[in-house]
Formats: structure tokens, C-alpha cells, sequence
């Protein structure tokens, strides 16, 4: 391998894959000039300007809708999270409040956007994603009310390294990969919206890079994704040779036609992450052996009112057509509401940490019909269908949680799973099995609980890393655990789409792999490379490392 001695940054990778591009350093904030000019007395008294704030507002939550119907997958649902915070009540009540005391325009706007960041950040966990949400939508109605065009990553001229201090869901789902070689930001974890769309477009991502905004732009970059590094002014000719090694290594993973097994013949599942029936269609094209999280709350974001049950069996009728016969089945996750996806006939108001309240299979406790309706329609769906479906629950924390949820699956007809996201569910897992059928780990949240790390804190973006010890260890428990009871035990979070990490995770006993559609063939590339053997030492090597960086270094030596 051609390496390189120049001087660079290093951060957190989370989309594999090496390019080499100048800097576009993106500062995206609307003109002070144009904030200067703003005529603050335009408006005859507060009504009048709360008037066009809703004008502004309703032009940008529009903006996201159009975007939306023009994305697909995680990029889609994204932007439709942001366009319902756009025009959310609580938004318009808080900016209403700083009208009527006196304030100007945009500092009522500017002061209604920092009461709601100053709540989310003190919610943490998946709530504090939003803030850069809340910050991309206040620069946009600010843009709307001073007369500028909304800020935001333009049409680059030629191909670059998009360098920032942290993207909006807008900015990130429209960016187009060949023109967009690889994504650098100062902030943001593994996990968060910016790192979540880079991984659906395949676009080589590094996040939480400290020091990135001091990158001159043109500057040229060498960004390679699996290491997490950012070379500045490396030698040109090294650095095409890295890049080239790097597009014959993709072209080899991408004639990858599965089905997934390692270099010894032993079977890994390789599934898709679906969120409707049209991610389900063009999921169902790689090559994949079923779904293995159907995302359901991610249908019902805009709805007021809950859908009947015929409503629903034709929304997860879609999914489980879609993969129909070849022994593939779906695995369908009853309503994640709550926290950063609030359902709003299913979540509660006003708690004080939605991170760590009621949401999952929580709400269901004091609303049993809401669960009940939910695997009628399921029940309905499979029927229709003839295809296999499995169905797990989110947010168990206790065994008697899991048996209670598993006994209403199985009076249906279905097969019975719960997700460990809960460090105790992981502890417990060996008990999880005497009463589910299988277990799949989310390792998104589990990270988070685990570590007790913000998943969008920059400073702590080394913790919310799923190479943390911590977190495979947990990951080790509960394979193991499955293992002993011969049950399937899956991995449905991001850390399944890491080809590197995929390797691990078989190694502790992990029998399927669920990712977004355009992670499936590095992935099961990777593990058709390896032995049973190989991957058994990967494991060992990731768990007896003491740090993310060193983890990742060891593994890589082992598989190299």
C-alpha cells in the first residue's frame, strides 16, 4: 500500500473509502449586510410580524417537503422530521412570546430558537441532534425575512472535499456524490444525521475532526474514511495511487452478489434497513436475504391521528411484498416513538428527558391498544403477503417486559425479538432467550446508554464511538448469550455497516448484519474474505484493545 507522511487531521470515520479533492469550506450563514438592512420597524406591531415569521417559516418547512419527495431512505424521513420542526407550534408560541415583549424580528426569532436548543441540549441524548436542525432552520426563515436566497452547501464546480463545521439534513441529502468526493466536519458523531445520509449516499465520511474549519480552502485534501484521517498538501502522485488502490478495491466489492457467508462457507444473514414500501422495493434489488429493521414509526411522523388497523397492514403490506418468497423474511420494529421522533398520537408532552422516558415499547404500557393494533395489523400484513415476518420490540429493559411483549407476538401467529439498546437487556441476555425467539442490538442507543455520551457532542464523539470496549463487550455478552441458546442474534444499528466491524461482530457469534441498502456489498465483500478463524481473532483483537483508534488498528492487522 502507497502511504503518506503529510501532516493532517484525524477524527472519527464513518463511511469507508479514500478521496483526494481540494477544500470546499462551507460557512453557511446568512449576510450580515443583509441582517444590517433588515428594517425591524416594517411591521406596524407584533401581530404583523408574527405574520411573516409564519410566512418564512412555512416557506422553509416547503422547502424541506419538496426535498423530501425528491430523496428517499433515512435522506427522506430526515427531511421530513425538519420540515414538521419548521413549523412546529412550540416554535411559533416561543417567538410569539419575545414579539409580544417588545423584540424585534429575527432577535424573537434568534431568541425562540435558543430556548428550544437550550432545551435540547439539556434533554441530551437524541434530542440534542436536533440543535443543528433548529440552528439550519433559523438561518433559513432569517434568510426568507431579510430577502436572501436560504443559505446552504451550493452546486459545487468541480469535484471537492466538502469541509464543514457540521451539515444540515437539507445540505447533506442533496449532495451529489460526484461532485462530492468526501465529507469532513468539525462536529457531529457516528451517528448523527449528517453521518447517517453520508453512509445512504456512500460518500467517505470523517466526523468530530477537531481543528477542520482552520483548512484554507483548495487546499488540497487526501480524506480516507476508514481511518478516520485528513491529510493537508499530501504528496499528489501518493495520493492518486491511494485513491486508485481505493476505486479497485470498490469495484471488487461492488461485483459482490452475495449471499453472505465467509471465506469458509459460514453463513451471515445480510439484511436491509427499510423505513416504507419504496426503500422495501429498491432494498429488495441488493443482495440481501431479507429486512431486518423495518423502521414503522418513520410512516407515521406526520400523522395527528393514529391510522386503523387496515391502514397500517397496507403500509407493512408493502414492505413484507417486496420480499416475498426466497426464504427471506422482515423483521418489523413496533412504534421507536418518542424522544427525537415524536408520533403525535402516540408520545408524550412535556418530559423532562425524552431520551430516558417513555418511548418505545414503553408507551404501550399505559395504551396497551396502541401495541395490540399494531400487531393486528402486522398479523394482517403477513397473511396477505405469505411472507415471513418477525417482530421485536424497542427500549426492554426487563425480562418480564420481553416475555409480556413476546406472548402477544406469538398469540398472532409471529415470531417474537426484542432490541438491546438498554445496557441491561445485554446483561440480561441469556434470560432475554428463555422468552423471545431472537435478539437484535440497536447499537445506536446502546452506545449512547452505555457510555452516558450525547451521540451529537462533539468533545465526546471518542464515546459514542461502537468501538468503545465498553459497548463490544455488551455486544460479546449478548452473542455469546445467543450462542449458548442456539438463537439468532442480530446487529440492526450503523456499526453493522462498517465492513471492518462486520468482521467482529461475526467473530463474537453475530448470525445476520442489518445496514442501509449501499453498505451491503462492502460489507458482505469483506466477510466472504475472511475465515470463521480470522474473524474470531478480529474479535479477540477489538476486545482486549483499549481504546476506538487502537481497536480499529489491531483489527485491521489481523484481516490484513
Amino acid at each position: 500500500m502507497v502511504t503518506s507522511s503529510a501532516p493532517g487531521l484525524r477524527g472519527t470515520p464513518v463511511v469507508p473509502g479514500v478521496a483526494f479533492a481540494p477544500a470546499l469550506v462551507v460557512r453557511a450563514e446568512v449576510s450580515p449586510e443583509a441582517v444590517a438592512r433588515f428594517d425591524e420597524l416594517a411591521y406596524a406591531d407584533a401581530d404583523a410580524a408574527l405574520a411573516a415569521y409564519d410566512g418564512a417559516a412555512q416557506a422553509v418547512s416547503d422547502g424541506f417537503v419538496r426535498k423530501a419527495a425528491a430523496a428517499s431512505g433515512d435522506a427522506a424521513n430526515v427531511l421530513t422530521a425538519s420540515a414538521g420542526l419548521a413549523r412546529d407550534k412550540g416554535l411559533r408560541g416561543a417567538v410569539r412570546k419575545h414579539l409580544r415583549a417588545g423584540e424585534g424580528l429575527l432577535a424573537a426569532v434568534h431568541a425562540g430558537v435558543e430556548q428550544f436548543v437550550t432545551v435540547f441540549t439539556g434533554m441530551g441524548g437524541l434530542m440534542a441532534e436536533r440543535v443543528t436542525d433548529l440552528r439550519d432552520i433559523e438561518r433559513r426563515i432569517t434568510a426568507h425575512l431579510v430577502g436572501e436566497p436560504e443559505p446552504g452547501v451550493g452546486v459545487p464546480p468541480v469535484p471537492c472535499v466538502l469541509v464543514a463545521e457540521d451539515l444540515a439534513p437539507a445540505d447533506t441529502a442533496g449532495l451529489d456524490p460526484a461532485l462530492v468526493v468526501a465529507l469532513v466536519t468539525e462536529k457531529g458523531g457516528p451517528t448523527s444525521h449528517t453521518a447517517i445520509i453520508a453512509r445512504q449516499l456512500a460518500i467517505p465520511c470523517v466526523v468530530g475532526v477537531a481543528g477542520a474549519m482552520t483548512i484554507a480552502a483548495d487546499t488540497p485534501l487526501l480524506v480516507d474514511g476508514a481511518a478516520g484521517t485528513v491529510e493537508t498538501e499530501p504528496d499528489a502522485e501518493a495520493a492518486q495511487a491511494r485513491v486508485g488502490a481505493d476505486v479497485a478495491t470498490r469495484a471488487a466489492l461492488a461485483s459482490w452478489s452475495g449471499p453472505g457467508r465467509t471465506a469458509d462457507g459460514e453463513s451471515v444473514k445480510i439484511l436491509a434497513n427499510v423505513a416504507d414500501g419504496e426503500s422495501a422495493r429498491s432494498a429488495a434489488g441488493a443482495p440481501v436475504q431479507g429486512v431486518g429493521l423495518f423502521r414503522t414509526e418513520l410512516s407515521f411522523l406526520n400523522r395527528k391521528d393514529e391510522p386503523s388497523v387496515e391502514e397500517q397492514a397496507e403500509i407493512y403490506a408493502e414492505v413484507l411484498d417486496a420480499f416475498g418468497g426466497d426464504d427471506r423474511y422482515v423483521v418489523i420494529r413496533t412504534l421507536d416513538a418518542g424522544s427525537d421522533k415524536p408520533v403525535a398520537y402516540a408520545t408524550l408532552e412535556g418530559e423532562e428527558n425524552p431520551a430516558l422516558g417513555v418511548r418505545g415499547l414503553r408507551l404501550s404500557f399505559e395504551n396497551p391498544g396502541l401495541l395490540d393494533r399494531q400487531l393486528d395489523a402486522v398479523q394482517r400484513a403477513a397473511a396477505s403477503t405469505g411472507t415471513e415476518a418477525w417482530v421485536m420490540a424497542p427500549m426492554v429493559a426487563t425480562v418480564a417486559e420481553a416475555a409480556e411483549f413476546a406472548e402477544k407476538v406469538r398469540a398472532r401467529g409471529l415470531k417474537a425479538g426484542v432490541m438491546v439498546e438498554v445496557p441491561s437487556a445485554a446483561l440480561l441476555a441469556h434470560r432475554m432467550l428463555e422468552v423471545v425467539d431472537f435478539l437484535s442490538i440497536g447499537t445506536n442507543d446502546l452506545t449512547q446508554y452505555t457510555m452516558a455520551a450525547d451521540r451529537m457532542a462533539t468533545d465526546l464523539a471518542h464515546l459514542t464511538d461502537p468501538w468503545q470496549p465498553a459497548v463490544l463487550q455488551l455486544i460479546a455478552i449478548t452473542a455469546e448469550a445467543g450462542r449458548r441458546a442456539g438463537k439468532p442474534v442480530g446487529v440492526c444499528g450503523e456499526a453493522a455497516a462498517d465492513p471492518l466491524l462486520a468482521c467482529v461482530l461475526v467473530g463474537m457469534g453475530i448470525t445476520s448484519l442489518s445496514m442501509a441498502a449501499a453498505a451491503v456489498r462492502p460489507v458482505g465483500a469483506q466477510l466472504a474474505r475472511a475465515t470463521v478463524d480470522d474473524c474470531e481473532d478480529a474479535a479477540e483483537a477489538a476486545l482486549a484493545a483499549a481504546d476506538p483508534l487502537s481497536a480499529r488498528d489491531a483489527v485491521r492487522a489481523v484481516l490484513a
